[in-house]
């Protein structure tokens, strides 16, 4: 009996050995996306959030770069966040929104439209940046077998050491230094921040199907019943670009998607002038996203709809969200000084 025990012991010690070098090599050899490429941040920032959100922005940078849920409390009292990502694609937002729904409901839903352009996934790196942070449950399950592409197993989803063992051999200071730890924000509710100013240029020609993929819109009456099953609102929006062109042939699609479904579109491309988008100063990028100016320009233009439009509560003067708030407008400010700063060799 006595030797039954310590053979158990010993197996069950060498199993926590095993498992807990399998975490440790694991959690080295992962993207921290902290320093660099902090789009993957992004995701797994949302948990951190104490407080709830009238408003969920989910979509591609066209959101996550273009507007600011700072300018949003500090002029209109409306609590949001953005549930972004780099190509996030319709099937990642609705999934992303699904695995929100676990533990608040907004009153508003806003989905940038430009990422129907694709009607299957792209590309493993963004599937990645999009996905390692979500955390696990049946919406991160979904998310990755919709959008897996070919040759992509999902194994290595679950276990993130088979994609990413090569890496031990390609460490970075970064890799170390959040080895254990998940380090500060790299957004303010989702919002990235960009200081600089590069005008809009001549943009390519591109080659473009005239009508919006089937699957595409397949994904967004899913977005729009998952809305609908919650009593949720749902707007759609176009943020203002100049590249990647936006066609008029889609823009028809989702006007008619919209109409038929009885939610609001907002082609803000339309709206430049009424909103104050300066594609010479308000643009980072030569005008694919906003800067911070643009950022908020937009922002107070889109509160005021939102207000209007949703009548959503001006949650300004209560304690919790004032705290929050506060602090985040803090270190909002104090991000544009340091970026600013830089920009100016000071």
């Amino acid at each position: 009996m006595k030797r039954a025990c310590k053979t158990a012991i010993g197996i069950l010690l060498a199993c926590i050995v095993f498992f807990g070098a399998l975490f440790a090599l694991t959690r080295l050899a992962a993207p921290k996306y902290h320093d660099t490429l902090i789009d993957g941040h992004l995701t797994g920032e949302y948990y951190d959030e104490k407080t709830d959100h009238d408003v969920l922005f989910v979509g591609d940078c066209e959101v996550y770069e273009n507007f600011s849920p700072v300018t949003l409390y500090n002029v209109y009292g409306i609590t949001s966040y953005i549930r972004g990502g780099a190509q996030q694609l319709v099937w990642h937002s609705y999934y992303f929104l699904k695995d929100a729904l676990r533990t608040e409901t907004p009153k508003v839903v806003v989905f940038n439209v430009l990422s129907l352009k694709y009607g299957e996934p792209q590309s493993e790196a963004y599937n990645r940046l999009a996905l390692d942070g979500m955390r696990w449950g049946a919406a991160k399950i979904g998310a990755i077998k919709a959008s897996m592409t070919e040759g992509e197993d999902f194994m290595s989803y679950v276990f993130p050491l088979l994609r990413y063992h090569d890496r031990i051999t390609a460490l970075t200071a970064e890799d170390f230094e959040y080895w254990f730890k998940k380090g500060d924000p790299v957004s303010f509710k989702g919002y990235v921040m960009h200081t600089g100013v590069e005008p809009a240029a001549e943009t390519p020609q591109e080659i473009y199907e005239p009508k919006l993929p089937e699957q595409s819109f397949a994904w967004l009456e899913k977005i729009a019943a998952l809305c609908e099953e919650n009593g949720i609102a749902l707007a759609l929006i176009k943020s203002p670009s100049i590249y990647p062109e936006w066609h008029p042939e889609w823009d028809a699609e989702i006007a008619a998607f919209a109409k038929a479904h009885g939610v609001r579109y907002d082609n803000m491309i339309a709206e430049n002038d009424a909103i104050g988008i300066d594609m010479q100063t308000d643009t980072y990028d030569q005008g694919q996203h906003l800067n911070v100016y643009g950022a908020e320009k937009l922002s107070r233009w889109f509160g005021k709809v939102l207000q209007q439009e949703y009548g959503l509560k001006d949650h300004r003067g209560e304690a919790a969200y004032d705290a929050d708030y506060a602090a985040l407008t803090e270190r909002y400010e104090t991000e544009k000084q340091r970026q600013l700063s830089e920009e100016n060799g000071t």
